[in-house]
């Protein structure tokens, strides 16, 4: 990662164009970046890291319509954002730090049936998701064809689906701390984290007068 996309980079770069940002999108990133930092912090403690850096996430792209009684649903809420990060990443970025991880915590994440939710539904006893095995083995290859067409909001969509089951074990408690069980996903869903949220903020900077959304908790005096 190019010092740029550090928090202090990041850092840098806010400070020194904040004054044009609308009050909305300069309070999600300036949240977003304080939450990257800390995970910065963290050194090898992943499971920190991660949370953390799903903070970051949530102050990014969080939208006050999910609070309302007819919440669009997280996927729903995360494709709009990654459609609006892609149709402004003019230099294809984010396809382009995919492709360079794809050989690593990317494949390893999507290969991998426990952050697959139809599995957990048919380990815990839910009917219709007999056929997790063949789902795992569909999603596997429609992700690989939409790496392989450069459908980056597709490939994101992919990513986050099983970043955000890593995210429930973690947040819901069904995980124990620093656990060797479930060390490789929460090790590499920190990584994508780590080298993905940096971009998505650097491009919300580059492009403030797009409508991220208003925050759900403002600062009231």
């Amino acid at each position: 990662m190019s010092d740029s996309l550090t928090f202090s980079g990041l850092k840098e770069k806010q400070r020194a164009i904040r004054a044009g940002f609308p009050e909305t999108m300069g309070l999600r990133v300036h949240r977003s970046i304080s939450w990257i930092g800390r995970a910065e912090a963290c050194g090898d403690d992943h499971d920190a890291r991660f949370i953390f850096l799903w903070i970051a996430f949530n102050a990014a792209y969080a939208d006050e319509r999910e609070f309302q009684s007819v919440a669009p649903g997280e996927r729903a809420a995360f494709v709009d954002y990654f459609g609006k990060l892609v149709a402004r990443d003019e230099e294809r970025r984010i396809y382009k730090a995919l492709w360079q991880r794809f050989s690593g915590p990317v494949r390893t994440l999507m290969e991998n049936r426990f952050v697959f939710n139809p599995f957990w539904q048919h380990q815990n006893g839910i009917d219709g998701v007999e056929d997790w095995e063949e789902r795992f083995r569909s999603s596997s290859r429609s992700f690989a064809q939409s790496f392989q067409a450069g459908d980056s909001v597709r490939v994101l969509s992919f990513v986050f689906d099983r970043l955000y089951v890593l995210r429930n074990q973690l947040v819901h408690g069904g995980s124990t701390w620093n656990s060797g069980v479930n060390r490789a996903q929460v090790r590499d869903g920190a990584a994508i984290l780590a080298f993905l949220l940096p971009v998505f903020v650097d491009l919300m900077m580059d492009n403030p007068k797009e409508d991220w959304g208003r925050p759900f908790y403002p600062v009231v005096d």
